[in-house]
């Protein structure tokens, strides 16, 4: 997504294009909404600039693996101490908060303030504490992804592709030396072996890694600090990969807990603050990549009726409502997507 046109003090650029569309090409010229778009423009030309004052949007293409080994020698570097287990059980004081974990080798791991990053078994935040997940599958019915690195063909376009299936989407991200592939897809609607074959089906150059499929839950727990428990990442809740939040989510974590550090002891206002703020955050997130699925015009297959009929989150259904009557985007200052990128989709 990117800047599309240019808006006015009265209007967004929206305003006067739909106004365009409305009188016709003969008496208004104009073309697609895309063509006002510096980045669509440039991505489907293949190029991309490196300007002074640059307003042009970008993002990278990572090796998450390579990208993980580099965070954790840092780390190290810089001090933290890297313990190397199972989690066997999670000992508790009497109140409740967690007191240390104790390991499969029978060494315990003590500390005053516990960060879960366990993925989706939350054995702390959702185990342990008990806090509960709410499930919003039936708003993201996509639920497993299966996932393959190819040989890269050619050289490597500029963008990621996001193609949608009868069952899904898949995705295409060329780094220098591979193509990450994928697929994700509603279980309902397709089973794991059939997902795998549709994806060599659809992917080109040679298969370097093993097709595996992983499965999730859509959703987010209650909370995601309870008592002296904060979860980043999966163990928080997932969304799906379609607008890759996930990394983003945990930095947008990290840097919370850091402003709301218990430098002198847990406050249960801090806790109260940080859970609303990510509990704003995650709703407005998860009403953008719903959009995708709800304002399908796709009629083809039982998942994309399904996505154009259901009742969207309220909050969605209020948005959707406003730029039915008005063509009106509102974007609170903290939310991660712009005003360009809803109007867009």
């Amino acid at each position: 997504f990117g800047l599309t046109g240019k808006d006015h003090w009265t209007a967004g650029f929206q305003h006067f294009w739909l106004a365009a569309q409305r009188r016709g090409p003969a008496r208004v010229p104009h073309g697609p909404y895309g063509d006002y778009c510096l980045e669509l423009c440039a991505a489907l030309n293949g190029r991309f600039g490196h300007l002074p004052r640059q307003v042009i949007n970008y993002a990278y293409h990572l090796d998450a693996s390579r990208y993980a080994v580099y965070l954790r020698g840092l780390s190290e570097g810089w001090g933290v101490q890297r313990i190397e287990g199972r989690i066997a059980t999670v000992l508790q004081h009497a109140g409740g908060d967690i007191r240390a974990l104790k390991l499969a080798d029978g060494s315990e791991v003590e500390g005053d303030l516990f960060i879960d990053c366990t993925g989706f078994r939350s054995l702390l935040l959702g185990q342990a504490l008990g806090v509960g997940f709410e499930d919003w599958s039936h708003w993201l019915p996509c639920d497993s992804a299966v996932a393959v690195q190819t040989a890269s063909v050619g050289a490597p376009v500029p963008y990621t592709r996001s193609i949608a299936h009868p069952f899904g989407w898949q995705w295409r991200i060329p780094l220098q030396q591979r193509v990450g592939n994928g697929l994700v897809f509603s279980s309902a609607h397709l089973g794991d072996d059939e997902a795998k074959a549709f994806l060599l089906g659809h992917v080109q150059g040679e298969a370097l890694t093993a097709r595996r499929v992983l499965k999730f839950k859509p959703g987010q727990r209650e909370v995601t600090w309870r008592r002296n428990v904060v979860a980043i990442g999966l163990a928080s809740g997932f969304l799906e990969p379609l607008e890759s939040t996930s990394i983003h989510l945990i930095q947008r974590g990290i840097t919370r807990l850091m402003q709301c550090f218990p430098a002198g002891g847990i406050q249960q206002s801090d806790i109260d603050e940080y859970n609303r703020q990510v509990r704003d955050e995650i709703e407005h997130i998860r009403d953008f990549i719903v959009l995708h699925y709800h304002a399908t015009n796709r009629r083809d297959a039982p998942l994309w009726r399904h996505c154009a009929e259901m009742a969207p989150p309220p909050s969605l259904a209020h948005r959707l409502q406003l730029f039915r009557d008005t063509a009106r985007v509102f974007k609170a200052p903290h939310e991660l997507f712009g005003e360009n990128s809803w109007v867009q989709v």
